[in-house]
C-alpha cells in the first residue's frame, strides 16, 4: 500500500448565523485546508491544516503504516492513520493503544464578548447537548458582569472553561480565581498566570479550590505538571507524536489530559480517538466544530449531555462529501470591514482602537503584547461595543484620528 497523491484544498466556511457577528468581529472569516491522501489500492485518507510542499513530497511514495506515531505533520498524519484503519479495517483508537472509553468529553467554545451574547452562547450550546464552554477572557469586558450574565440562563451542570491565555492584565490571580470560583458554573481555570513562572503556578494552585489547567509551558506541562504546577494538560495543535508522549506522561503522573486540535469533524474525529486511547483522557477537549455552518463530511460528530461517542467504523468513521467541498473551495468570504473598538469605563472614560486587516484575535485576549497601550484588568468597570463604519462623520472622524495616534482614551 503506497501513498500515490496528495490533494490539498483551501476552504472557506461559513460561521453559523446566531454567533457570525462576533466571531466575524473577532477573527474575520475561516479558511482551512483540506487533505485528501490518495493510495494505489484505491482508499483516500483524510486530514486538516496547513501542510507544506516538502512534507507532502515525504509522504507521497511511503506506506501509511511508515507514519505510526507521527511526528511531521498533523494533518497529514491524520490522513495516515485514517488509511491505516481502513486497511486493517479497525477505527483509528486502536492503533493507539488500548481503548479506555467509548464515550468521550468534549467542549463548546466562544470569544468574549458583551454579556448577552455570553448569555445567549450558553443557551444556544446547552440545547445542542454541551456541558462545558470554553473562552479567553477579554480585558475590553468584565468576567464578572459575563458570568453573572451566564449564570442566570445555565442550565444545572453547565461549566465554563475560563482561559486566561498566560494573564497579561494587573489583575492579582490568587484573588480573581478565588471570587470566579465562587460562582456555581464556573468550572476551571487554563494558565491564569505567566507559563515560565513554575513556582508562581505552584503556589496559585494551592490556594485555588477549582482545577487549573496548563496549555502552555516551559516543559510542556509534562515534569512541571507533575510538580504541582497545575491539575491536568491541555495539548494544543501538536503533532501526534508529542500528544502521545505527553499523554503518556500525565499517565504516569495520573494527570488528567485532553487534546486541543481546531478543525471541522475530521479533526473532532481524530480527537475523539485520541482520547479513547489516552489512559488519563478524561477531561473534555476542543475542537471548536461546532462554530462552523457546514463541513466537507457527511457525518457531524454532536455530543449528548457532553460526551461524543467515538466512531467505530475502520478509520475515522467520517466520509468525504465531495460536493460540499468543491462548493466550499470556491466561496469567497468579504473580508470584514475596519471597525472601531469601543470600550465604556464606569467613570466616563472612553477607550478607542481601530480593528482593521492585519490586528489579530488575540489582540482582544491580550492587548498587552501591542505596545503603546493602557494596563488593563478583567475585572475592570468596562463595557466594549464594535463600532461599525455607518458612514457618520464621527466614525469617519474618529477613524482618521487612531491612524495617527493607534489608541485614545478620553
Amino acid at each position: 500500500m503506497k501513498v500515490t497523491e496528495i490533494e490539498v484544498h483551501e476552504i472557506g466556511l461559513p460561521y453559523h448565523d446566531w454567533i457570525a457577528y462576533e466571531l466575524g468581529h473577532y477573527y474575520g472569516p475561516t479558511r482551512r485546508m483540506v487533505c485528501i491522501a490518495h493510495t494505489d489500492t484505491g482508499e483516500i485518507g483524510l486530514g486538516e491544516g496547513r501542510v507544506t510542499e516538502e512534507e507532502i513530497e515525504r509522504y507521497v511514495g511511503s506506506n501509511p503504516f511508515d507514519w505510526i506515531g507521527d511526528d511531521t505533520s498533523l494533518a497529514l498524519g491524520t490522513a495516515m492513520y485514517d488509511l491505516m484503519g481502513k486497511a486493517a479495517g479497525v477505527p483509528v483508537y486502536k492503533l493507539l493503544g488500548q481503548k479506555h472509553r467509548s464515550w468521550v468529553p468534549v467542549a463548546c467554545w466562544t470569544v468574549s464578548t458583551e454579556p448577552q451574547r455570553m448569555a445567549a452562547a450558553v443557551e444556544r450550546f446547552a440545547a445542542a447537548g454541551y456541558t462545558w464552554m470554553k473562552y479567553h477572557l477579554s480585558p475590553f469586558e468584565n468576567v464578572f458582569a459575563q458570568t453573572e450574565a451566564m449564570q442566570v440562563v445555565a442550565p444545572p451542570g453547565f461549566r465554563l472553561h475560563y482561559d486566561f491565555t498566560g494573564g497579561g492584565t494587573h489583575d492579582l490571580a490568587r484573588d480573581l480565581l478565588k471570587r470566579l470560583q465562587e460562582y456555581p458554573i464556573a468550572g476551571c481555570f487554563e494558565d491564569p498566570i505567566d507559563a515560565g513562572d513554575i513556582e508562581g503556578n505552584i503556589e496559585l494552585r494551592r490556594q485555588v479550590r477549582l482545577p487549573i489547567l496548563r496549555h502552555q509551558s516551559p516543559l510542556r506541562a509534562t515534569f512541571d505538571l507533575i510538580m504541582g504546577s497545575g491539575d491536568g494538560r491541555i495539548e494544543g495543535h501538536s503533532k501526534l507524536a508529542d500528544a502521545i508522549r505527553s499523554a503518556g506522561l500525565c499517565a504516569a503522573g495520573s494527570k488528567p489530559f485532553s487534546v486541543q486540535h481546531v478543525g471541522g469533524n475530521i479533526t473532532r474525529a481524530m480527537s475523539a480517538h485520541m482520547m479513547a486511547a489516552f489512559p488519563t483522557a478524561y477531561w473534555h477537549f476542543n475542537s471548536d466544530t461546532e462554530v462552523w455552518a457546514t463541513d466537507v463530511v457527511t457525518e457531524r460528530l454532536e455530543p449528548i449531555n457532553g460526551f461524543l461517542r467515538v466512531p467505530e467504523e475502520p478509520g475515522l468513521g467520517v466520509t468525504l462529501d465531495r460536493d460540499e467541498l468543491e462548493r466550499l473551495a470556491a466561496l469567497d468570504l468579504p473580508a470584514p470591514a475596519p471597525f472601531i473598538l469601543k470600550s465604556r469605563f464606569a467613570n466616563g472614560a472612553t477607550f478607542y482602537y481601530l480593528f482593521a486587516s492585519g490586528v489579530g484575535g488575540h489582540f482582544f485576549v491580550r492587548p498587552d503584547w501591542t505596545r503603546g497601550l493602557v494596563p488593563m484588568g478583567f475585572d475592570a468597570s468596562v463595557s466594549t461595543e464594535y463600532w461599525d463604519d455607518d458612514g457618520s462623520p464621527e466614525f469617519a472622524a474618529m477613524r482618521a484620528r487612531l491612524e495617527r495616534e493607534e489608541m485614545i482614551l478620553e
